[in-house]
């Protein structure tokens, strides 16, 4: 989350061109390097539509609800896959989020807090961001090695094989290797030259030629088996999800069960004590088995059984967090090898070379008899030393408290350098800043169609392999894709369970359905816990229409909307009941937000019972905490961390120009930035580019002046207005203080006087 300001002072300011904003003021204009991209996205060579200027009062549409094709290029540098698929992994990652005081070290935010609470839900996302981002990587080397070592590519081989063979006869294989470490690091055309890309899913791991997918069609290129997907990158997700299922199914681990039924005690309600524990049901299971075998189960006969179960719990936060942050470090370095826009393209290059630049130069000076001698030294060190190790590390802890922290990879040879998140959130400030959100990843009902995808089987002759080779393993294997369906079709024939599960299913759907109905009359009686849980059982009805600024969502039961606005005072969420209701029901000040936390529709053991029986999706809600500790619980939403604080600057300085017609002033200094006034532009109250005028802020505080006048029938109003009037205009701002209402003219002076005097107020 963005960095929160601990500056109580406000300020007036014209985030919106054509009005006063009252927004907090920040101690330094751009708290990350996040924010800093945000704020120059619109000086990009490369631009999207979410980086341009488009000069509306109100915030763009880029085509929420709209279908992809119908939707502009977004982000420069980058296709909207690609950021469609950092946008959909960041929320499967992020649960909870909490604003920081201080800029972080790494000058990046959005870090995983030391201080994470564990739950199997965010352990479930962890090991599927695992599989995601390293093990696909690994199994895509591992295929590479496969293809090196088969000889099918003969020139390519026979290339690592002559210069392998000339550094091992002339003694300098350690600093070969680090010179090719090097370029690769420098130059993509390089890594594609040397390790030519193909789908892994086509490499037949035994000879290193091609075979069909293990999904029976190549679908997709970057997935493990090859299988189908209606956006880029969800095949690789679906495995993730499908790897961390098949875990479940292992020998009864109850934290892995619960990991896959996607147990998340801290925010689901607290009710839910009544439903069956999936998890029990592996460890009764367990116990059966060990019965049938004569072994005693009671406590009294295995006093291990309590104090391990509680060891795994104990470590299971540390866990994850050493994965978050082995997975963490991984997406750094994949980020600093391959810039993504808008992040420097060489400076983490660059820095990843000097790094291997004293290995080089040692490597030429360091024999082999010298390398196992300091090797054996540093063995027998770290094995006896302890009496010196430990004393050293107690007086740099006494000495410097924080050393760990200055001596992490993401604060020094990787500081600066995002991880997906950290991407994906400066993706979405960027559309923030220049008031056009981006759209969410699109969704489909439609299952994805068993076919090859358009480019499947092209450029792939370095493989080595005929072209009707690779023609026939990317066709579907008729054998394969019916495979599936003819187990089923023989389970649900032969098994009795079958039919059993099936009498189960549909008792548990009406049982559901009665208590979904009781939910309805208890919330009209006040049951809390009965109104938050109306509306999470998601039906057949299409998705509602959705942003970029407003949201369906109920508040206490109630239906009604949820609304990010920024072209108010000050950026804000509130909540409506009605469409037409121009009074929220209450309002929050977007940089009054210290936390928001996903919520679960129902506990995760109704969802699992309530998600089978009913086949529906369970819709969750937010926890919007502000800094005062109030909590704003919004149920049933589609409004799920999709939104970012905005970074607003004071815009008071003598030199930002003022359109002399109708007294805007705009965030700018230079002239020939500012071709025309938008406003005055406007067909309502249009004026013509030639008889528009610019002059700054410091040139008309020279002969105006802002004056405060109190109004004669109600001594708790006040006016600002300039004298001389300053320019036409109409509209104004009112400012509640506690010593009465102001009434502030929207063409006269935005100085720091009058905000001052305000704010002393």
């Amino acid at each position: 989350m963005a960095t929160a300001s601990d500056d109580p002072n406000r300020r007036f300011s014209t985030g919106v061109p054509s009005e006063p904003e009252i927004v907090e003021q920040h101690q330094e204009e751009a708290p990350t390097v996040s924010h800093a991209l945000a704020e120059e996205s619109k000086n990009f060579e490369e631009k999207g539509a979410a980086q341009l200027e488009h000069g509306d009062v109100e915030v763009k549409n880029l085509g929420w609800n709209e279908s992809p094709r119908a939707v502009p290029h977004l982000v420069g540098g980058l296709k909207n896959d690609d950021v469609w698929t950092l946008m959909r992994r960041f929320d499967k990652q992020v649960f909870y989020v909490k604003s920081i005081q201080e800029p972080p070290l790494g000058m990046l935010d959005m870090n995983i807090a030391d201080d994470e609470e564990f739950s199997p839900e965010k352990l479930r996302a962890q090991i599927e961001r695992l599989y995601v981002s390293v093990l696909v990587q690994l199994f895509a080397f591992y295929k590479q090695i496969i293809r090196l070592r088969s000889w099918k590519e003969t020139q390519r081989t026979s290339a690592f094989l002559g210069v392998y063979t000339l550094a091992w006869l002339l003694d300098i294989l350690g600093p070969t290797l680090i010179i090719f470490l090097m370029i690769l690091i420098w130059s993509p055309d390089a890594r594609n030259i040397c390790f030519p890309g193909a789908p892994p899913s086509l490499i037949d791991p035994k000879t290193g030629g091609v075979k069909t997918p293990a999904a029976g069609v190549l679908a997709s290129d970057d997935s493990v088996t090859g299988a189908p997907e209606k956006h880029k990158g969800e095949a690789v997700e679906q495995e993730a999800h499908s790897f961390v299922t098949s875990l479940s199914t292992t020998d009864g681990v109850k934290i892995v069960v619960s990991t896959a039924a996607g147990k998340h005690p801290q925010t689901d309600p607290d009710d839910d004590s009544a439903a069956p524990d999936p998890t029990r049901l592996t460890e009764e299971a367990t116990e059966a088995r060990q019965k049938s075998v004569g072994d005693n189960t009671h406590a009294e006969h295995n006093r291990a059984k309590k104090p391990v179960s509680n060891a795994v719990w104990d470590k299971a936060r540390p866990t994850m967090h050493m994965m978050a942050d082995f997975v963490d470090t991984w997406e750094r370095f994949g980020n600093a090898l391959s810039p993504a826009a808008p992040f420097h393209c060489h400076r983490p290059k660059l820095i990843l070379i000097g790094v291997l630049v004293p290995m080089l130069l040692g490597s030429y000076f360091t024999s082999p008899y010298m390398a196992m001698k300091g090797m054996g030294f540093s063995a027998g060190f770290g094995f006896f030393g302890d009496p010196i190790i430990t004393p050293a590390l107690n007086f740099i802890n006494r000495t410097y408290p924080r050393w760990e922290k200055y001596v992490e990879l993401r604060n020094t040879i990787l500081r600066g350098v995002p991880t997906n998140a950290q991407l994906a959130i400066t993706l979405l400030r960027i559309g923030e800043k220049n008031k056009a959100p981006l759209p969410p990843p699109p969704t489909s009902d439609v299952p994805p169609p068993t076919v090859p995808h358009e480019t499947a089987g092209e450029g792939l002759e370095h493989l080595g392999v005929s072209q009707a080779e690779i023609a026939a393993a990317v066709q579907p294997d008729p054998n394969i894709l019916n495979e599936d369906d003819e187990n089923d079709e023989e389970k649900s024939k032969h098994k009795k369970s079958h039919r059993i599960m099936n009498f189960i299913r549909t008792t548990a759907k009406g049982g559901v359905a009665t208590a979904l109905a009781a939910d309805k009359a208890k919330a009209k009686a006040g049951a809390p816990h009965a109104k938050n849980r109306l509306g999470v059982v998601k039906g057949e009805q299409p998705n509602p229409i959705t942003g970029p600024i407003r949201f369906p969502a109920r508040y206490k039961g109630k239906k009604g909307h949820a609304y990010i606005t920024a072209t108010a005072t000050t950026p804000a969420v509130s909540w409506t009941i009605e469409l037409e209701d121009l009074k929220p029901a209450w309002t929050v000040s977007i940089g009054e937000i210290d936390e928001l936390k996903k919520m679960g529709g129902l506990g995760w053991k109704s969802k699992i019972i309530v998600g089978w029986a009913m086949g529906s999706e369970i819709v969750d809600g937010l926890i919007i905490k502000t800094k005062d500790g109030q909590e704003h619980h919004l149920t049933a939403s589609s409004l799920v961390m999709t939104f970012t604080p905005e970074q607003y600057d004071p815009l008071t300085a003598d030199s930002w120009l003022v359109c002399d017609t109708c007294g805007t002033q705009f965030p700018t200094a230079d002239r020939s930035a500012l071709k025309t006034c938008h406003i005055c532009d406007d067909p309502r109250q249009f004026v013509p580019p030639s008889g528009q005028s610019f002059s700054t802020l410091g040139e008309l505080k020279k002969h105006f002046k802002n004056e405060w006048v109190e109004c004669p029938s109600d001594p708790n109003v006040t006016f600002i207005h300039s004298t001389p009037k300053l320019a036409i205009g109409q509209r104004a701002i009112l400012i509640k203080t506690p010593k009465g209402n102001v009434l502030w003219d929207c063409i006269t002076l935005l100085d720091e006087e009058t905000a001052d005097t305000s704010q002393d107020l």
